[in-house]
């Protein structure tokens, strides 16, 4: 048995996450703790068993629970997330080598916050984490509202049972929230017509069925758990998903003994309303992420690596056997062919993937900015100089200019090459033959300096211009979203991730500077301004 506290002390920064870990084989459990530490979370305990894992999560009551499925005493880590999350609402990210479908399935109707495939990298570690605390967040904050609310809020699915009750409507029901759960809404929320004493139909039906908000202008009465009838006012309207399918419906009430202002309950509504879709919303993001992020390094990035290096040997074995010289044969030109077709393939889901991770790391503040002093007389034509030869095979003219009196500035060198590489190659995909590419960059100077010296440089501009194509004002505005494409632009088939100006929009943002495109006069100019720091 593992069972390892960390001793208690006063003097933490509550700012520090402290993540319980439930994990039976104790080197990866040492670690697994080694890794948590150094991203800066505290580890108060380390556990072997799904039973130690709950006495230790009621005990030292951790913010996140990193749990293993396939425990080695009777209870499996499944089991006890449910418990935990149940019994003491601390969220659990699944740690595990196990993703068969069977096991997915049931981990999945527990809701965990995340699920983690093993050999775990640190960077996924962080984002799942980091990505699960803020749900966590958001939904309580959710539910702190919903709690603190003076009318009573009910939602249900589709199929009108109960799956929700705020503090409100447990109170002017008679129904505690784990009692009502799955319950007919007609059994928990029973009407009666104030003046005939009849029952009243469900208010949802058309609400689900037609999408609707309802006001129940009439008075009617609330039958409770215990018999009694509360005057009431109530509203439904259709709870939806982000693409406007509807998952049920959200009923908002409150007891109408003194006449509240209509006014206050359609806010209430709106408010209800508003909140559930951000956190369906939020819930849909990161699972998005979570599920991305925790099978795309495991289920594609490796692969992919395989197979460019299947791919190099196979070079390397038709070479020796002189089955690569394209003007040997027509057998030889198809097999060059072919594997060009191949090599091109694989080299863009590899750029797609590695992308993807990068936007995900940003997003997550995970990506790593190290500051040096840029010469950019020296180092910039050093970088556009591994384009001439690409240039001069279509005919484009490529010119650097460069103004003099440009300091060395501290930035990330890696990152602005990663930008502008971009450009660059964008630049020469799009630009026609015999066109332009330019690249200048100038630093813009406050007026007035003192003593007869130059004003200190306030920011840099970069300017990369490519005559002979222009982007419509229309599609301006989009061309930074993820994947998008403007129709029929890329004449030369030329392919891409559709993620590179997405993520080089991101990668300026992180360097606290902004990009913009302007386009006329046969002229398409992408222009990066970005602060000033000297050494």
């Amino acid at each position: 048995m593992i069972v390892i506290q960390a001793p208690s002390s006063d003097s933490r920064s509550p700012k520090v996450a402290r993540i319980l870990i439930v994990e039976d084989e104790r080197i990866i459990a040492l670690n697994l703790r080694e890794s948590l530490e150094a991203l800066g979370y505290e580890v108060p305990g380390i556990v072997a068993s799904a039973e130690q894992a709950i006495l230790m999560a009621g005990d030292l009551q951790p913010d996140l629970v990193l749990m293993d499925i396939q425990l080695k005493k009777q209870m499996d880590g499944i089991q006890a997330a449910d418990q935990i999350w149940n019994s003491l609402q601390i969220p659990v990210i699944y740690v595990t080598g196990h993703s068969d479908q069977s096991t997915l399935d049931r981990a999945k109707s527990t809701v965990p916050f995340g699920y983690i495939l093993k050999p775990i990298r640190e960077k996924e570690l962080y984002v799942a984490i980091e990505t699960a605390l803020k749900r966590y967040e958001r939904e309580q904050l959710l539910a702190t509202v919903l709690r603190g609310m003076g009318d009573g809020v009910i939602v249900t699915d589709t199929h009108y049972s109960v799956q929700y009750l705020n503090q409100a409507a447990q109170v002017l029901t008679g129904w505690e929230v784990e009692e009502a759960r799955d319950q007919p809404f007609t059994t928990v929320f029973r009407l009666l017509d104030e003046r005939t004493r009849e029952p009243i139909h469900n208010p949802l039906i058309e609400v689900v069925e037609h999408g609707e908000t309802i006001y129940l202008e009439d008075y009617f009465l609330l039958v409770n758990r215990h018999g009694d009838t509360i005057p009431i006012l109530d509203s439904a309207a259709p709870w939806k998903d982000n693409r406007g399918k509807i998952l049920g419906a959200i009923l908002v009430f409150r007891d109408d003994h003194r006449r509240q202002l209509e006014s206050e309950r359609n806010l209430a509504l709106d408010e209800a309303q508003r909140l559930s879709f951000q956190a369906e919303e939020l819930h849909r993001l990161n699972q998005l992420k979570d599920d991305f992020l925790a099978n795309v390094s495991h289920e594609m990035r490796t692969p992919l690596t395989d197979l460019k290096l299947a791919i190099r040997m196979l070079e390397l074995v038709l070479d020796r056997q002189g089955l690569l010289d394209a003007q040997a044969s027509p057998a030889s030109a198809s097999i060059v062919r072919y594997l060009k077709i191949v090599n091109e393939g694989c080299n863009r889901e590899m750029e797609l993937v590695n992308d993807l991770l990068e936007i995900r790391a940003i997003d997550a503040n995970a990506y790593p900015v190290s500051l040096t002093a840029v010469n950019f007389q020296e180092w910039l034509p050093a970088l556009v100089e591994n384009f001439q030869l690409r240039t001069e095979a279509v005919q484009h003219r490529l010119n650097v200019n460069v103004l003099p009196d440009i300091p060395p500035i501290l930035l990330d060198q890696t990152c602005l090459a990663r930008i502008l590489t971009e450009l660059l190659n964008n630049a020469c995909k799009y630009t026609p033959e015999g066109e332009q590419i330019i690249v200048s960059v100038r630093v813009i100077r406050t007026e007035g300096g003192q003593g007869g010296e130059l004003p200190t440089p306030d920011c840099l501009q970069i300017r990369i211009s490519n005559s002979g194509t222009e982007i419509p004002e229309s599609e301006q505005a989009r061309i930074f979203e993820p994947f998008y494409r403007i129709p029929g632009s890329d004449r030369r088939q030329q392919g891409g991730s559709g993620l590179g100006l997405a993520l080089l929009k991101k990668l300026v943002q992180l360097l606290q500077g902004k990009i913009t495109v302007t386009s006329s006069q046969g002229w398409t100019n992408f222009t990066i301004t970005l602060p000033v720091s000297l050494p």
